[in-house]
């Protein structure tokens, strides 16, 4: 399946907003079972590893880490997700 902007659309000069990325910055303040499915869907669709992951969102490891510790989510490597 496919999706087509429709011409008319295009013509009349729409815009389609484009979804901005998910901003962890405020990650300690977050119930990490909510954070835990943003993380693994930043970790499935942009980032090729844990390392990836906190740089590109400049985010401190150990932090991180220790907070998912925290709720029983480890993060896998060979999965590249946290569980």
């Amino acid at each position: 399946m496919s999706f087509v902007i429709p011409p008319s659309r295009l013509a009349r000069g729409r815009r389609f907003r484009q979804f901005p990325g998910v901003n962890l910055s405020n990650y300690q303040k977050m119930d990490p079972h909510l954070l835990v499915g943003l993380l693994n869907t930043e970790l499935r669709n942009h980032c090729d590893s844990l390392d990836d992951l906190v740089k590109t969102h400049h985010l401190d490891t150990d932090a991180l880490v220790e907070k998912m510790a925290a709720a029983e989510y480890i993060y896998q490597t060979e999965i590249n997700q946290f569980r």
